[in-house]
């Protein structure tokens, strides 16, 4: 079986041709070695290995030095930039102006980095070619001439000239296995993942948040597909609070995790906390100190940092045992001066390539007092040592947890390992992630802390309490994170995804209602126009009957959206909706207009269809709100301070009046607007205010932001 998994995407905007040679060519040298899937899947990654949609092609050869030998790493990075960056794009001025560099470095060169075979680098470069479907005419024509002839050179290795061919065939026959006696199934994902050594009615899951901050969309997927699996297996949930640091958590945010998974209905079969596991911890410390695998280092930070990074043994390492006893037990216990200075380390391998088994820190004092144990501690257990353990003891079978901590599972097992527990299986998925938002609750605290939102609860924030007081429902949470299911593919999705699915359970059962901006009046005529106020009672939703009845105001006097009233021209017939025809007969200098009620008339003919309230004093003022994302780019790098990407304005307010019927909604009610789009009440009038209502996104791309004043 091999141990690396590469998975292309037939139908990204650009196919990577570069990785899907790479890995051809070590398999050839080394049958098996990576295992090569496909998918057809226009939304997903261009390419994913080992879980990873990040600088795949460099991780590819980079894992095979043996093959990939060449020796300038830094030329073929930089090579790899410019074929992922320059060469795929479409803009022909742009692509001239690349393929003549390209072609400058070729002059005089067989292959981009001289030599007699070509390297990592033509690789890279010919697969963004190939790729990039404007490039054909281009090196037919042969306008940079040895670029066509470096091009047509590789063609001829049948490794490199049946790339395509082999991609096409790959994605036929998924197609036929998906079309085989089944019909296609739309926003279903793979939940068929091979639990390790699951059995019904035995599997333990569990979902660990720390009380540290409220549940976001990650914390929800991550709890949603626990969940899943204990249900599917017939098994058992665990909630547990993983409360090892009390300068970070309140019971506040443990109350809000109970309230916000109880919304998403998520019980555990047990709550338990890392804290009732204090006392086991501490003697399977001392266990560990005893038998050579720990020891107290009382190194600075930074320099244990430093230490750690370049692969150099602390000079506590080989402190006596007795010592290390005497720190952890008398100084560090009852949080004296020297054992503040301390902390315990797992005694693993200070130079393993696997950066998290150099010698971790396993053990910390901190005095602040604990949420729930009080000051009876004055140290306490890092997350490292502690989930491994909690999870033996609690009789997890498979710890589900995110992708990011991949490089963490071999500490895991050699905890277990150390302490002679029992073994717990791990199974890693993508972590959910979207384009311009943070999920990181350090980064949520401090836009708190500034007053950049409201609170934890802020429409703008990616917690769940945020997203459904924008307006999403339960269902549509839970529908989303099933459809993305436990994918070890990490990829930047789009807001507008999940806002997709909340339309689909809100649009059905949404009462429709009026609300009018910048009023423009006009005076109706005709035998059929009511003289006085008429009320008649009308269907909240023509196609749902169930969700009731709504007053609607027939009047000589009626207003129209300003924006709608500059589109009219003199004489023209519109359709008022609900209503029937208007011929407009006259714009006045003030902007209102006179029309004729035309009942008679064929909407169909109309190109304006309006929405219209009575003039009356029943219409009630209403405050609509929209909102931008906070951080102003779809993703930050690592050298990146969110703090220079803050969006400058993210809230619009526009003053409107809607419907009577607006006075009888309560807090939470969603509705629809008919041509504004979809609300959620976010408060009733009080104090001179109006009702506030809260865009609710529909799932498409039309970005408003900033066209309100």
């Amino acid at each position: 079986m091999s141990a690396n998994t590469l998975v292309i995407n037939g139908k990204a905007p650009v196919v990577a041709y570069g990785d899907l040679i790479a890995a051809r060519i070590i398999n050839d040298a080394k049958p098996t070695s990576i295992d090569i899937q496909f998918v057809d899947d226009k939304k997903s990654a261009p390419s994913v290995f080992n879980g990873s949609s990040d600088s795949t092609f460099l991780k590819i050869i980079e894992g095979f030095p043996e093959i990939f030998t060449e020796s300038n790493k830094d030329a073929v990075a930089e090579w790899t930039k410019i074929a992922n960056e320059e060469l795929v794009v479409k803009n022909f001025q742009k692509l001239s102006e690349s393929l003549g560099k390209l072609d400058a470095q070729l002059n005089l060169r067989t292959f981009i980095l001289g030599g007699l075979k070509y390297s990592a680098a033509d690789i890279a470069c010919w697969g963004a070619l190939r790729s990039n479907g404007m490039c054909g005419s281009i090196l037919k024509n042969k306008v940079d001439v040895n670029v066509s002839r470096w091009y047509s050179l590789l063609e001829m290795d049948p490794t490199f000239g049946s790339v395509h061919e082999s991609l096409t065939k790959s994605l036929q026959e998924l197609k036929k296995v998906s079309n085989s006696g089944k019909k296609k199934e739309t926003h279903k994902a793979n939940f068929e993942i091979d639990l390790p050594d699951a059995k019904m009615g035995e599997v333990v899951t569990r979902f660990p948040p720390e009380p540290s901050g409220y549940l976001h969309i990650g914390h929800a997927k991550a709890a949603i597909l626990n969940q899943y699996f204990a249900q599917a297996y017939k098994g058992k949930l665990i909630i547990r609070f993983d409360d090892t640091n009390p300068s970070k958590e309140k019971e506040e945010f443990q109350d809000s995790i109970l309230e916000d998974l109880e919304l998403l209905g998520i019980k555990g079969d047990r709550i338990t906390y890392s804290s009732d596991y204090f006392q086991q911890m501490y003697e399977l410390c001392v266990k560990m100190i005893k038998e050579g695998k720990a020891y107290c280092d009382d190194t600075p930070t930074e320099k244990m940092r430093e230490e750690r990074m370049d692969g150099i043994a602390s000079a506590r390492r080989d402190r006596s045992v007795e010592e290390n006893l005497r720190i952890f037990n008398e100084e560090m216990k009852n949080g004296t001066e020297e054992g503040l200075k301390n902390c315990v380390r797992a005694k693993i391998d200070y130079k393993a390539l696997n950066k998290t088994l150099r010698d971790p820190v396993i053990y910390r004092c901190n005095l602040t007092p604990h949420h729930r144990t009080g000051t009876t501690w004055k140290m306490y257990p890092t997350y490292d040592f502690c989930v491994p353990i909690v999870d033996s003891l609690e009789g997890v079978t498979h710890a589900l947890r995110t992708i990011e901590y991949r490089d963490r599972n071999a500490q895991y097992d050699w905890m277990l390992d150390a302490m002679n527990l029992r073994k717990v299986h791990i199974w890693d998925f993508a972590r959910v992630n979207f384009v311009r938002t943070l999920l990181s609750k350090r980064k949520l605290q401090w836009m708190v802390d500034k007053g950049l939102v409201s609170n934890w609860d802020d429409p703008r924030f990616p917690t769940v309490r945020g997203v459904r007081r924008r307006g999403m429902t339960v269902e549509g949470l839970r529908n989303f994170v099933l459809s993305q299911g436990p994918s070890r593919n990490v990829i930047n999705l789009e807001w507008n995804l999940i806002w997709a699915f909340n339309k689909k359970v809100i649009d059905p059962v949404a009462a429709r209602h009026t609300a009018i901006v910048d009023p423009v009046k006009i005076h109706l005529e005709g035998d059929d126009v009511p003289q006085t106020p008429k009320t008649e009672m009308k269907p909240k939703h023509k196609k749902n009957p169930a969700v009731g009845e709504k007053k609607v105001i027939y009047y000589k006097d009626i207003v129209i959206d300003k924006a709608d009233a500059d589109l009219i021209e003199e004489n023209e017939e519109v359709t008022m909706m609900d209503w029937g025809n208007v011929i407009i007969t006259k714009k006045n200098a003030d902007g209102s207009m006179v029309g004729k009620l035309h009942l008679d008339g064929d909407f169909k003919k109309t190109k304006h269809k309006l929405t219209w309230l009575a003039d009356t004093e029943d219409v009630v003022p209403v405050d609509l709100v929209d909102f931008d994302h906070l951080i102003s780019k779809d993703k930050l790098e690592e050298d990146e301070s969110f703090e220079d990407f803050l969006t400058p304005t993210t809230e619009f307010h526009t003053s409107a009046i809607a419907d009577l019927n607006v006075k009888d909604m309560k807090v939470g009610d969603i509705i629809q607007f008919e041509r504004k789009g979809y609300y959620r009440l976010d408060a009733v009038a009080k104090d001179g205010k109006p009702y506030v209502f809260f865009t609710i996104p529909d799932g498409k791309s039309v970005n408003k932001y900033g066209a309100k004043k």
